[in-house]
């Protein structure tokens, strides 16, 4: 594969998109991916692809939160919102659990409690 250099920038002509974003004002956004030809004709070989993005509060500010939605149409798209969304959160959810446990079984070295390197073994 070769490497997109700034002498050597390519847009890949076979795999183009027309993004569009739908929603409701209130909870968030649906966006969807519409593959289209090199005319900017739609491509009826590809599948549309949709995803879910919304924002929940926390007490440190609004977090942004955004998932995949396995949908056909935007019908199916705005039904399936609540469950790419809640797939989404849990996903935060347990990653931010993984981490805390990473970080809980760090082991702390002299240095790291006086402010030095911070070097983890």
């Amino acid at each position: 594969m070769a490497e997109n250099t700034l002498e050597n920038i390519n847009i890949d002509g076979e795999n183009l998109w027309k993004e569009e974003h739908i929603t409701d004002l209130k909870v968030g956004n649906i966006r969807k991916l519409t593959p289209i030809k090199l005319d900017g004709t739609e491509d009826e070989a590809r599948q549309a692809s949709y995803s879910a993005t919304t924002n929940i509060m926390t007490p440190g500010g609004a977090l942004p939160i955004s998932g995949e939605i396995d949908a056909a149409n935007l019908a199916e798209a705005v039904e399936k919102f609540p469950e790419a969304i809640s797939a989404a959160v849990k996903k935060l959810q347990e990653d931010m659990i993984k981490m805390q446990q990473e970080q809980a079984s760090q082991i702390v070295t002299p240095d790291q409690l006086r402010g030095g390197n911070d070097i983890i073994i």
